[in-house]
């Protein structure tokens, strides 16, 4: 991913549910990414309704987004925490599990699935990207959704 943040473009009055899903794993670091996600889908959806939902870890983050995505009700769903990378493959492993459930689950629904669970080397890289306003990821993730829920209600039009 690039360092810069693209401009924020604006959105109609729609109304929209967005859901997001947080670990409380790594909470400091996470609670900046959620922060940031429900800031940036305000500023660009200000119409829009937008619930969290905390589970305790990563690994816990697809089968809540798995029951949000069956239930029909959100515009999209964004998946948000913090893997660091510790001496073992732990965190590579647990990584591309969630990554896959989250893929599975979005395309096995029809519902966009944002993927804003991070894995970093260490506490540098987490500052700058759940904490920092530059390189945001939560940010991101919350421009991500109200961009793709807008691509989807085109194509379902």
């Amino acid at each position: 991913m690039s360092n810069a943040i693209p401009p924020r473009p604006r959105f109609g009055s729609s109304k929209r549910l967005f859901v997001i899903v947080a670990s409380q794993f790594n909470a400091h670091y996470v609670q900046g990414l959620v922060s940031h996600a429900i800031a940036e889908v305000g500023r660009l959806a200000p119409n829009t309704r937008t619930e969290l939902l905390q589970v305790p870890g990563a690994f816990e983050i697809p089968i809540v987004v798995q029951e949000v995505a069956s239930q029909k009700k959100a515009d999209a769903i964004i998946a948000l925490g913090l893997i660091l990378k510790g001496q073992t493959d732990h965190a590579e492993n647990l990584s591309r599990s969630v990554t896959e459930a989250l893929q599975r689950i979005a395309l096995e629904h029809g519902i966009p699935v944002l993927n804003g669970v991070l894995s970093v080397e260490n506490e540098i890289q987490a500052q700058e990207r759940c904490l920092g306003e530059q390189i945001n990821r939560g940010t991101e993730a919350g421009r991500a959704a109200v961009e793709i829920a807008a691509v989807m209600d085109d194509l379902r039009a």
